[in-house]
C-alpha cells in the first residue's frame, strides 16, 4: 500500500513537469519569434509594419480561443483537449518553419496560436484536480505559473544563439523535438478528467461575440500607437468592443451553459485576484518590453548580452515559487499577495534611476526583486482562482485568468510605450525651453540636439517606471480586500 501511495505521489510531480514543458514551450514561442523578425523581413522582403502582423495575428488568435478550449476541456475531457492542442501546435510550428512568404507564415502562426491557447486553461485544470490537498496544490500551481513568466525571460536568451547559428526557421523547428517529448509525457502521465456536470450545449454565439470583443481589444492595443489612439480605426475598435461586450453579456445571461459564467464576477475573491493579477502582469510585461530596448539603445548591449541580464531574474522567480507554496496555510493569502505585489512594485521603483552609466548589476538587482515578488505570490493567486469556483468550472475559470494575463501584457506594452513616447516629446520641449547654446557651430548644434534628446528619453524611462510602480502599488493594497471565508480545500472530479 505504501508503494502504491508513493507511486501515486511521484506521478503527480511527473504530471506537473509535463504541463510545465507545454506551458513553457507555448509561452516561449510568443517571445522568441520577435528576435527573428529582422531576418524574416530580410528573407521575405517585407516592411517592418507588415512583419508586425506575425506577432499581432498570434496574439489575436491566442486570446480568442483560450476560453473556448477551457470550456471544451471541462466538457469532453482535459487530457483529450491538451493532447489535441499540443499536437496541432507541433504541426503549426513545423509549417511555420517551412513558410515560403508572409501570408503563409501568418496562417501557420494562427494555427500555432489557436493550438497553443489550449494549454493554459487545461493545464491549470489538470493540476487543480491532480493535487487535491490545498497546500500541495498551491505549491504545484505556483511552480507551474512561474514557468509562464520564465518563458518570457528565456525567449531572448535562447532565441539569439538559435537565430545566429541556424537561421530564423530554427525558432519554429526547435518545437518539434521538444514538443514530441512533451506530447509523449502527456500521453503517459496525465489522467483524463472532466466536469461532473454533463454538458449538452456549447455556447457558440457567446464564443463568437467574445472573440469579436477580444479581437478588437487586442488589435487596438497592438496597433493603436501606430494608428493613433483617436484615429478612425482606433475609434472603430472601441465601438466594436462596446457592442460585442454588450451582446456577449446579454447572451451569457440567457444561455443554459455559458462559455464564461458571469457568476464568477460576483465572487469578491475571484474579482480581486483577477485585478491583482492583471496589474502585476501589466507591470511585468511592460517592464520586460522596455528594459531590453534601454539596454541596447543607451548601454550599448547586444541582443544576446541583453538576454543574459534576465537569467538571474528567472532564477529568482523559480526560487520564489516554492516559498509561496510553503506559506499556504500559514499566512492568509491576502497578506502573501499583498507582500508579493508590494515587492514587485519596489522592483519597478528601483528602475526609476536609470541613466547611461547604469551597470549590469544596476539592472539585474531590480529585475530579481521584481521577479521574486511576482514568484512567491503566484501560488496564492492561481490557487484562489481554482478554489473559489465549482469543480466543474475550473477550466473556464483558469481560461479567464489566462485571458487577464494576455490582455494585461498587451495593455502594459501599449500603455508603457505610449507614456514613454509622449513623455519624451514633452521633455524635449521643456528641456529645450530652459536650455541655451552659446555657439553657432554645426557640430555644437548637433551635440546640443543629441544631448537634449538623450536627457528627454532617459527621464521618460524613469517616469514610466515610477508610474508603473504606483499602479502596481495600488494593486498591492487592493489585495488586502481579499476575503476567503468560503474557500474550498477539497476538489473532487470524475477521473477515468
Amino acid at each position: 500500500m505504501d508503494k502504491a501511495v508513493e507511486k501515486k505521489s511521484s506521478l503527480r510531480w511527473w504530471i506537473l513537469l509535463t504541463v510545465i514543458i507545454g506551458t513553457f514551450l507555448g509561452r516561449l514561442d510568443q517571445t522568441i519569434v520577435n528576435l527573428a523578425l529582422p531576418n524574416i523581413i530580410s528573407d521575405f522582403h517585407i516592411t517592418v509594419s507588415a512583419a508586425g502582423w506575425i506577432a499581432t495575428a498570434y496574439i489575436l488568435a491566442n486570446a480568442i480561443f483560450v476560453p473556448i478550449w477551457g470550456k471544451l476541456g471541462d466538457t469532453i475531457g482535459r487530457k483529450k483537449v491538451y493532447i489535441l492542442g499540443f499536437t496541432i501546435f507541433i504541426l503549426g510550428s513545423v509549417l511555420a518553419g517551412l513558410a515560403w512568404n508572409l501570408s503563409s507564415l501568418i496562417v501557420f502562426r494562427v494555427i500555432q496560436a489557436i493550438a497553443g491557447s489550449a494549454d493554459y486553461p487545461t493545464a491549470m485544470a489538470i493540476l487543480a484536480v491532480t493535487f487535491k490537498e490545498q497546500k500541495e496544490r498551491a505549491q504545484a500551481l505556483g511552480i507551474w505559473s512561474s514557468s509562464f513568466a520564465a518563458a518570457s525571460v528565456f525567449g531572448p536568451l535562447l532565441g539569439g544563439p538559435l537565430i545566429d547559428n541556424f537561421g530564423w526557421r530554427s525558432v519554429f523547428l526547435i518545437n518539434l523535438p521538444v514538443g514530441i517529448l512533451g506530447l509523449l509525457m502527456a500521453m503517459r502521465f496525465i489522467n483524463e478528467s472532466r466536469s461532473e456536470v454533463k454538458s449538452v450545449f456549447f455556447d457558440w454565439w457567446g464564443a463568437i461575440t467574445l472573440g469579436g470583443m477580444l479581437s478588437s481589444l487586442v488589435l487596438v492595443l497592438d496597433q493603436g500607437a501606430t494608428w493613433g489612439w483617436l484615429s478612425g480605426l482606433s475609434i472603430l475598435c472601441y465601438s466594436l468592443i462596446v457592442i460585442f461586450l454588450a451582446v456577449f453579456i446579454r447572451i451569457e445571461k440567457n444561455v443554459p451553459e455559458p462559455i464564461v459564467d458571469l457568476r464568477f464576477f460576483k465572487i469578491p475573491a475571484f474579482v480581486n485576484t483577477l485585478f491583482n493579477n492583471f496589474v502585476v502582469f501589466m507591470g511585468l510585461m511592460g517592464g520586460l518590453f522596455l528594459l531590453p530596448v534601454f539596454a541596447q539603445t543607451f548601454l550599448g548591449y547586444s541582443a544576446t548580452e541583453a538576454g543574459y541580464l534576465f537569467m538571474p531574474m528567472a532564477a529568482a522567480m523559480m526560487l520564489a515559487a516554492p516559498v509561496g507554496g510553503a506559506l499556504m496555510g500559514r499566512v492568509q493569502s491576502r497578506y502573501v499577495i499583498f507582500a508579493s505585489t508590494l515587492v514587485t512594485a519596489i522592483g519597478l521603483f528601483m528602475f526609476a534611476h536609470l541613466d547611461p552609466k547604469t551597470t549590469a548589476v544596476g539592472l539585474i538587482i531590480p529585475l530579481c526583486v521584481m521577479a521574486f515578488g511576482l514568484g512567491f505570490g503566484m501560488a496564492q493567486r492561481t490557487n484562489i482562482i481554482a478554489s473559489v469556483v465549482d469543480p466543474h468550472e475550473i477550466g473556464v475559470a483558469s481560461s479567464i485568468l489566462a485571458l487577464a494575463r494576455n490582455v494585461a501584457g498587451a495593455f502594459g506594452i501599449a500603455l508603457f510605450g505610449t507614456i514613454l513616447a509622449n513623455r519624451t516629446n514633452s521633455n524635449i520641449l521643456f528641456i529645450n525651453q530652459w536650455s541655451v547654446l552659446h555657439s553657432h557651430a554645426v557640430l555644437d548644434i548637433q551635440r546640443y540636439v543629441s544631448l537634449i534628446e538623450l536627457k528627454a528619453q532617459i527621464d521618460a524611462y524613469n517616469y514610466v517606471f515610477i508610474i508603473s510602480g504606483i499602479v502596481v502599488l495600488i494593486g498591492a493594497f487592493f489585495a488586502l480586500t481579499l476575503k476567503l471565508k468560503n474557500e474550498r480545500t477539497d476538489i473532487t472530479v470524475h477521473v477515468e
